[in-house]
């Protein structure tokens, strides 16, 4: 089992930066793929970005591709996700999650563990 803590949410204006950090403790970090979801009051979760084990592959959703950085640090047991550009529309509450063995899909189905979220508000 794994457990994941996200950091890094806040308030910013339209065209700012965030950076949001995931630690995870318990089980081998490194034999896990990450994603970052999100989830817009009223909507359902959909998928940001992913990773894999090692890093050398990311996924984007096309609404975030371009402005967001999906990276990850083996060694600190920690995936980040590097916000540029934001746009109101993402404000939304940000999750991490963890896929065991997993290839860094955009299913949520597919991730076991997941963290208590922070909230990204972007105002215009």
């Amino acid at each position: 089992q794994v457990q994941l803590v996200e950091s890094g949410g806040g308030a910013v204006q339209a065209g700012g930066s965030l950076s949001l950090s995931c630690a995870a403790s318990g089980r081998t970090f490194s034999l896990y793929a990450m994603g970052w979801f999100r989830q817009a009051p009223g909507k359902e979760r959909e998928f940001v970005s992913a990773i894999n084990w090692s890093g050398g592959i990311s996924n984007y959703a096309n609404s975030v591709k371009g402005r967001f950085t999906i990276s990850r640090d083996n060694a600190k047991n920690t995936v980040y996700l590097q916000m540029n550009s934001l746009k109101p529309e993402d404000t939304a509450v940000y999750y991490c999650a963890a896929d065991w063995y997993g290839s860094g899909t955009i299913r949520i189905s597919d991730y076991e563990y997941w963290g208590q979220g922070t909230q990204v508000t972007v105002s215009s």
